[in-house]
């Protein structure tokens, strides 16, 4: 027999939405509860954990085979291991550079260093833009732009000079 396209039972209807909204809520109250850094500004370690996290709620959703209960306790298990990791590196310097990257100088008194942007997978465009987002029009205005380990871009223009 053929799988439902558009419409299987109310009763499947009516199952997302209690799930969703209980799975929803529990999902933004352990989020409140790990705190402001555990969807602070993303580098790549916390987009990963992100995305997990809707995933495991699209799955508990719309998965009748996962139990909400099941569900809740994957949720958590991301957010905490989320909370674990960010503590971890707040303490431990080692531990830190390995969950993280430094940021890298793509711009210096001017100038583009190639080789870098080539290694950071960086175009000019995408400089120029970040240039033009800081209010400046040309590459000398600047006396560097760094791409931050969340893949931003910070523009530190030239001071007054002599």
């Amino acid at each position: 027999m053929a799988e439902p396209i558009f419409f299987d039972s109310w009763l499947g209807m009516l199952r997302v939405v209690v799930v969703g909204l209980a799975a929803y809520a529990i999902l933004i109250l352990m989020l409140r509860l790990s705190g402001k850094r555990t969807l602070g500004k993303m580098n790549a370690f916390d987009l990963v954990v992100t995305v997990a996290l809707g995933s495991t709620l699209a799955t508990v959703l719309l998965n009748a085979d996962v139990p909400l209960l099941e569900g809740i306790l994957a949720l958590a298990l991301l957010v905490y291991l989320q909370f674990a990791i960010t503590w971890l590196s707040v303490r431990f310097d080692g531990f830190e550079n390995l969950i993280k990257s430094e940021p890298t100088l793509l711009v210096h008194d001017s100038r583009y260093l190639d080789a870098t942007l080539r290694q950071q997978r960086v175009t000019r465009e995408e400089i120029g833009a970040a240039l033009r987002a800081s209010g400046l029009s040309d590459i000398s205005e600047a006396r560097s732009v760094v791409l931050e380990t969340d893949g931003s871009m910070t523009v530190i223009p030239r001071g007054p000079g002599p």
